[in-house]
């Protein structure tokens, strides 16, 4: 058996999705700014795929949701603009995200760091969640702007983006959210939050690859990532990928009937009854009350067995799942979250990520359970660190198995 639970990374499309985009690619593809028939064809599709997605997210029709190639490069565009807007004319020197943003936040406020801006790093707690609280103290009137993720991708930790987003507004700091976890599997109303831009990619909730968008609230304008022609209102120049937009719109519908209908309720049953399985192996614990994650998520770690390891063995039984751990050598990268909760070393090498969808099934559950345990008597039967460490000398911060 073949079984997918790295969705957190990207996840199959839809067939549904597959089929609306098909047209677009043999029939209907005329440049939409072109002025002939063939163009025209299009127009429909595109204002379909478009209103769907507004909706997806609850977006006022007055704000702009501009296409972008994915969350990676809308997130940098965000940044990269308010460094240009505010931070170069020395107005604002300051940016403020959390520990544990996805790269494509952290290594663009790395090297905005290196042009001189000041960067505060919010840390979460060890339960792998964002304290709302701190963030008013490390907000100054040199704050620029505060990016904090909605979702985490590694954990499923659901940060609290109402207080945040509260606290923002009563600073006058804008504030931009990383949803790319968190569209297609929880609420998204951006008419009930004060966020000034959110980002997202459409592969992460059955859509294809290589689309995304960047919503940004009317007077909060950027500048434009492309310049050229005046495609999506001339932020962003270039043709455009109709039949990724398309896609992008009928899985974003498909994604929020999901939410809305409880669809995601019977995800979260499996999740829950793979983790309370997986949690019968003993020295396991899972990061953050699944009450506050993503209902698709578990990051788990087994303690003796190396992350690396263990995707092999899931490998081998046709199993995807992911890691952030790079090697079984502690001196090499481990995975961020874990480090950042103050996991002993050795533990934060031994974090395993499962993240199902709305396809996953019942079968696929009680195989992978199988081969975990499987796995796990394996690799700890050939661990020498784990055999000779008694019972009761392992701290994983918790007396029995269970959530740190």
């Amino acid at each position: 058996m073949n079984v997918y639970l790295d969705n957190n990374a990207t996840t199959i499309v839809a067939p549904q999705v597959f089929i609306e985009m098909e047209p677009y690619f043999v029939q209907k593809y005329g440049n939409p700014n072109s002025l002939h028939a063939y163009a025209s064809d299009t127009h429909p599709g595109l204002k379909t795929a478009m209103e769907k997605i507004y909706a997806g997210i609850n977006a006022p029709t007055e704000d702009s949701v501009v296409i972008t190639a994915c969350a990676t490069e809308s997130n940098n565009w965000v940044l990269k603009s308010i460094y240009f807007q505010q931070i170069l004319n020395g107005d604002k020197d300051h940016i403020i995200v959390s520990e544990v943003e996805h790269p494509s936040v952290l290594s663009t406020v790395k090297f905005l760091e290196n042009l001189g801006c000041k960067v505060t790093y919010l840390p979460i707690n060890n339960e792998g969640i964002i304290e709302a609280d701190n963030l008013s103290d490390m907000i100054t009137d040199k704050t620029a702007i505060v990016s904090i993720m909605w979702a985490n991708n590694e954990t499923g930790a659901i940060f609290p983006i109402d207080e945040i987003s509260q606290i923002c507004k009563e600073k006058n700091v804008l504030f931009h959210t990383d949803a790319t976890q968190a569209v297609g599997k929880i609420v998204v109303d951006l008419q009930s939050l004060n966020v000034d831009y959110l980002t997202f990619s459409a592969h992460k909730f059955h859509g294809p690859k290589g689309v995304g968008a960047l919503y940004i609230k009317k007077g909060k304008e950027l500048i434009p990532l492309l310049h050229g022609g005046a495609q999506m209102d001339g932020y962003r120049s270039g043709t455009l990928n109709v039949a990724a937009i398309v896609g992008m719109g009928k899985a974003m519908e498909m994604a929020a009937e999901a939410v809305e209908s409880k669809k995601m309720d019977e995800v979260r049953r499996l999740r829950d009854e793979f983790e309370d399985n997986l949690l019968q192996i003993a020295d396991t614990f899972v990061v953050t009350p699944r009450e506050i994650r993503t209902p698709n998520t578990i990051l788990i770690s087994f303690r003796g067995v190396e992350g690396e390891s263990m995707l092999w063995d899931l490998n081998r039984a046709g199993i995807a799942a992911s890691t952030g751990s790079a090697c079984a050598s502690e001196d090499l990268e481990s995975n961020p979250v874990m480090e950042a909760i103050g996991a002993e070393a050795d533990l934060a090498h031994t974090a395993i990520r499962f993240s199902l969808s709305r396809y996953t099934t019942q079968e696929e559950i009680d195989y992978t359970l199988k081969a975990v345990n499987s796995a796990v008597l394996r690799l700890r039967g050939i661990s020498s660190s784990y055999a000779y460490s008694p019972p009761e000398s392992i701290d994983t911060g918790k007396e029995n198995n269970g959530h740190r």
